[in-house]
């Protein structure tokens, strides 16, 4: 990896705080940060280079996953900030700015790299590539890239006006689109899984796999995004960019090989087999949602008309569950389902792949049948990769009882989804990004929902805040024989220690 320098637009914004700063911090504590290293934060504030570290060192104490200790290595980092002020839309302060950057790298003797960080509002995209493109700040010899953080468009429409924008200055191989789902470690873990154990691989067709279940549930609310969350609702904000991304990474075949390109050309097959929805039958294969009043871990919760800065009145959806099918000749059969809503009873997100029973089911005292075998990929807020079988219990009782084999060395820190991506980034590895033709195909298959959802032709099913979503969510699964599973374990219970995870029931 080279050095580089990043142009961070947005340096004074939570995001950076929260996320950008920690993980750089990390990365370089890991050695995994080309020096020198310098990083350019941008804003509007009139910081000096003296306040605007001090902030850094702030959000590094409060955020990263680990607390600065070494006053030494904390200098080092922290020296490489640097502070501009920019308006966004003046193209004589990335003149400017070009400048100081050329003077930095010619001090340090550092080559004309350069990664730009847009960590701003969408309504400032267009405006920055071009301004960068005009001014000649990104013309400096080295190589320059792109990182751009959702939403990427609200629609098909302006999806397609901003990427045509955007490739005016910066071509796709240097555009970086973050999805932080796929800098999650178990997700970038499914790739190595298959890669790694050839019966994985061999079990992940259709002739095996009865559906796969992918979701992601939020305890919270709208919280301080109600502005932002109204205009978007789940079906933008959760399903069009990370669930979409996460049946896609689900879906995959990867060769023992595999690179960049051929990850992306894979996503793209499977989004090209999705099938694709009408605008008078999204009803039959979506579930749309909205929390009402509830209680949560004991606390009442407010339902979602209820929340300030939301109308009384708002149809917009918290909860989104769906019925897929991918038309290919692995997948073929096979129902994906997946759900995401706010708050729900838990947080978490997980991948459950249930396998097909066999051909004469096994038959359990009094008529009960045996739970099915799973592949369980816990995501967050654990990490953790389960394979649960069914197996006889020594003796005569004749019971079955779930066992469970982990395919997950869980390191105590492992790296969070930014670090993955960041230095992803500065490695030019655009794998665990979102390909244009992803973004493009996903709003292709989510527009007749949009539409539908528009019109009011799909019913808003209210739910209680503190449940897993509407019934209906429930009843999807039912049609086709199914149901749906998730983790109910308590890790403070009495449980034998090989029952520790064998609480999966249908709610």
């Amino acid at each position: 990896m080279e050095p580089a320098t990043i142009v961070l637009f947005g340096a004074t914004g939570d995001l950076a705080k929260r996320k950008i700063y920690p993980a750089l911090y990390n990365l370089f504590l890991d050695g995994k940060l080309a020096e020198p290293f310098s990083l350019f934060g941008l804003g509007r504030r009139e910081w000096t280079d003296e306040s605007f570290q001090a902030n850094v060192e702030k959000s590094l104490r409060e955020f990263s996953r680990r607390r600065p200790e070494d006053e030494e290595s904390l200098r080092r980092f922290i020296g490489g900030f640097r502070y501009h002020v920019l308006d966004i839309g003046r193209e004589d302060d990335y003149r400017t700015l070009s400048e100081r950057i050329r003077q930095r790298e010619a001090e340090l003797g550092a080559p004309p790299n350069r990664l730009f960080y847009m960590s701003v509002g969408p309504e400032y995209f267009e405006t920055i590539a071009l301004n960068i493109k005009a001014s000649g700040l990104g013309s400096a010899g080295g190589w320059k890239r792109l990182v751009v953080e959702k939403p990427f468009g609200h629609d098909l429409d302006s999806a397609r006006k901003l990427n045509s924008t955007l490739t005016q200055a910066f071509s796709e191989e240097e555009i970086f689109r973050i999805d932080h789902y796929l800098g999650k470690p178990i997700v970038q873990r499914l790739e190595s899984l298959q890669q790694a154990n050839p019966v994985i691989q061999a079990l992940w067709t259709n002739r095996y796999i009865a559906n796969v279940q992918i979701t992601a549930n939020e305890s919270l609310g709208v919280e301080e995004r109600a502005g932002y969350y109204d205009h978007v609702g789940a079906i933008r904000d959760m399903f069009q960019n990370h669930m979409l991304q996460l049946l896609m990474m689900a879906a995959i075949h990867l060769p023992n090989d595999s690179t960049s390109e051929k990850v992306r050309f894979k996503k793209k097959n499977v989004m090209e087999a999705l099938e694709l929805l009408q605008k008078e039958t999204v009803g039959a294969h979506v579930v749309r949602g909205q929390y009402a009043a509830g209680t949560i871990q004991g606390k009442p919760a407010a339902g979602y008309r209820e929340e300030p800065g939301i109308a009384p009145d708002s149809m917009t959806d918290t909860f989104i569950a769906a019925r897929l099918r991918i038309d290919s000749n692995d997948w073929r059969g096979v129902p994906f389902y997946i759900r995401t809503g706010k708050r729900m009873k838990e947080k978490s997100t997980r991948i459950v792949v249930e396998f097909k029973e066999p051909l004469k089911p096994v038959s359990l005292p009094g008529g009960e049948s045996a739970a099915p075998n799973l592949l369980v990929f816990e995501i967050g807020p654990k990490e953790s990769i389960t394979l649960q079988l069914n197996a006889k219990e020594p003796g005569r009782t004749g019971k079955f009882k779930p066992i469970h084999i982990d395919l997950h060395a869980n390191p105590s820190e492992s790296p969070e989804a930014y670090e993955n991506l960041i230095r992803d980034a500065l490695r030019g590895d655009g794998t665990f990004f979102a390909h244009w033709d992803e973004v493009e195909l996903s709003w292709q298959w989510v527009k007749p929902i949009l539409e539908a959802f528009e019109e009011q032709s799909v019913p808003l099913h209210l739910y209680e805040a503190g449940s897993y979503g509407p019934e209906a969510s429930d009843a999807l699964l039912a049609e086709d024989g199914f149901q749906w599973w998730f983790d109910e374990r308590n890790e403070n219970n009495n449980e034998e220690e090989g029952e520790r995870y064998a609480s999966y029931a249908n709610h």
